[in-house]
């Protein structure tokens, strides 16, 4: 990695500036990048999803948050990079530190948001330096081998998936507009245009969605940024006639026009690049900010909740074909990480309308599951042994919804110190999984719920403990979560979630119980809503303590238990397949403990 960091010094001195930032995203602030934009990667080496690199001259720095601080070390190189925590004043703090009076520090307007380039501005303020908005990329133009962008067919989203026509979702949109006095949304989130035109793609790993950007008018019309080669059905048919496919430079100037007539503007400030922001304010737009699509999007109809429903069931068939796989193989052959990555990638693609998997699984083995996002490497990769722990965190996307799985197993027997902290873990999941709470409750207010049992011995782990999920779209969605992080966002009904505590102790060992959840209506309090599981998936009795767990606690995981073998066993053909899952679920006792 010293010859890019080299590469890139040289060209910055060539523009004559002292420093550059590289964000960890691309020009639409997706989480899972195409290949083109694994800038970060390409300087640094670290292949995270959640990073920021400041290089100046004489020093560099990464910034990462807590999912992270195990990998950047073992990815990058301490004699050319400091590590810092990925927060505002850690940024602000190392600015501050490095740079001087008169320094000019680079950054690509297409690859920031306004908001979180005010921290960066801020600091060079303080400091009598200048953030100058570049025109091209230096990362780019050191890059000899860079990618080209993607560019697959936009596909239809039929209404059998989607529940709802893109007609009607503007419609709902275009009235939230005009309650503003609104003249237009500017959509910049690849996930919020698939949605709202119920089409997907190929464009980004993971995740089906095409890279595009749009205008959505009160009006219900909507210019949208993509090539007309590339829609691969009847725009018409599909989306009405007021779909109008524009390029580049048409955005642009529908930018500029929309502001030189002095029109209110919303738009999502945490999403939309630094450059149409500038764009609209420099040409006098009225800007407000908000991004309704967010919340209609997260609220799942009644057709995607009962897709949720039975695709999890489906891909729950998946997963517990590879356990019964795992439980034979790690007896008569070798084992590794990455073979079971691969495994269980297989069993999925059996599955009916299977697309791909909805993030890079995560196949950590001993030690390796204590790194939070772990990624196997050829270099990494590890042999499955007994005695030990291994983390397996996947998901897979299909048409009719989204999916996202982690268990813990023990292949062997278990320390008592792994067993209790399971089991605190497990009590924090289902602590969560079990709550009622009223109406207006966000999910910063309810993170404690699943942290309790962990915190009464003095432990706790370092990430959210719930993220909002796409129907067919991201694995990771807002605006809700559950997390430490303050987020006043309300739950509401038909939002889905994951519930995903864990533990993990460095060098040895990762925990994680993650299921999805979808928030409904309780049907016992009025005005109160609840969890209602959808991943269907057992888990492993061999780690629970069963003398930790109380007795509402044990009726959960033989309530669950009991869900799961009813629902998933009918589609198991195979005899073996089906008399595992009725062990692996079956009843504890609590007098007497058989698992």
């Amino acid at each position: 990695m010293t010859s890019n960091m080299d590469k890139l010094r040289d060209y910055l001195a060539e523009q004559q500036l002292d420093g550059f930032v590289i964000p960890r995203t691309d020009e639409y602030q997706s989480e899972y990048l195409a290949p083109y934009a694994e800038r970060l990667a390409w300087l640094s080496g670290f292949t995270g999803s959640a990073g920021l690199a400041i290089v100046t001259l004489q020093h560099a720095v990464i910034f990462v948050d807590g999912r992270y601080t195990i990998q950047v070390k073992q990815q990058t190189d301490n004699s050319i990079f400091e590590y810092a925590s990925l927060t505002d004043d850690a940024v602000k703090d190392w600015l501050h530190k490095h740079l001087k009076e008169s320094d000019r520090l680079g950054y690509d307007p297409r690859l920031h948001t306004d908001s979180k380039l005010q921290i960066m501005v801020d600091a060079c303020q303080r400091n009598g330096a200048s953030l100058i908005a570049v025109t091209s990329n230096p990362v780019d133009q050191c890059w000899s081998e860079q990618p080209e962008p993607p560019c697959s067919n936009a596909s239809a989203h039929p209404l059998q998936f989607s529940g709802e026509s893109s007609i009607s979702k503007r419609q709902r949109i275009g009235k939230q507009l005009k309650e503003q006095s609104a003249h237009a949304l500017i959509v910049t989130l690849p996930e919020c245009i698939a949605w709202v035109l119920n089409v997907r793609g190929e464009d980004t790993p993971c995740v089906p969605v095409v890279l595009s950007r749009a205008i959505v008018y009160a009006d219900n019309r909507v210019d949208w940024c993509f090539a007309a080669d590339r829609v691969a059905f009847d725009l018409t048919e599909h989306c009405g006639d007021t779909v109008k496919l524009i390029n580049e430079a048409e955005f642009e100037f529908r930018l500029t026009s929309i502001a030189g007539n002095g029109h209110k503007v919303m738009v999502d400030r945490n999403t939309l690049p630094k450059k149409y922001f500038d764009l609209l304010t420099d040409h006098g737009a009225i800007v407000i900010y908000g991004n309704p699509i967010m919340e209609q999007k997260a609220c799942k109809n009644s057709v995607e909740l009962d897709n949720a429903h039975s695709v999890h069931i489906r891909d729950a068939v998946a997963v517990v074909n590879f356990l019964v796989w795992l439980g034979q193989a790690v007896d008569s052959e070798q084992v590794t990480e990455l073979s079971a990555v691969d495994k269980l990638l297989a069993f999925r693609q059996q599955q009916p309308s299977f697309r791909d998997n909805s993030f890079d699984t995560i196949s950590g083995f001993a030690d390796n599951g204590a790194i939070t996002h772990y990624k196997v490497t050829p270099e990494s990769d590890k042999a499955l042994e007994k005695n030990h722990l291994y983390l397996l965190d996947s998901g897979a996307q299909y048409p009719e919804g989204t999916t996202d799985v982690t268990r813990t197993l023990v292949l062997g027997e278990p320390t008592q110190e792994q067993k209790d902290n399971f089991t605190r873990v497990l009590q924090g999941h289902i602590s969560l999984a079990t709550c009622r709470f009223p109406e207006g409750t966000s999910g910063h207010q309810l993170d404690a719920f699943a942290r309790r049992a962990l915190w009464d011995v003095g432990l706790d782990y370092a990430h959210g403990t719930g993220h909002g999920v796409g129907s067919y779209l991201g694995v990771h969605e807002g605006p809700q979560s559950i997390a430490t992080r303050p987020n006043s966002v309300a739950l509401k009904p038909g939002m889905i979630l994951s519930n995903e505590p864990g533990y993990y102790k460095e060098g040895e060992y990762g925990i994680r119980i993650e299921n999805l959840v979808a928030v409904k209506k309780s049907e016992q309090l009025p005005g109160f809503l609840e969890f209602e599981n959808l991943t269907m998936v057992p888990i492993d009795r061999n780690l629970i303590e069963v003398d930790l767990l109380s007795d509402k606690e044990l009726d959960w995981v033989n309530h669950y238990h009991q869900q799961v073998y009813e629902k998933v066993s009918p589609h198991l053909s195979d005899v073996g397949v089906k008399q595992w899952l009725r062990e692996a679920t079956a009843r504890i006792d609590a007098d007497n403990d058989n698992h």
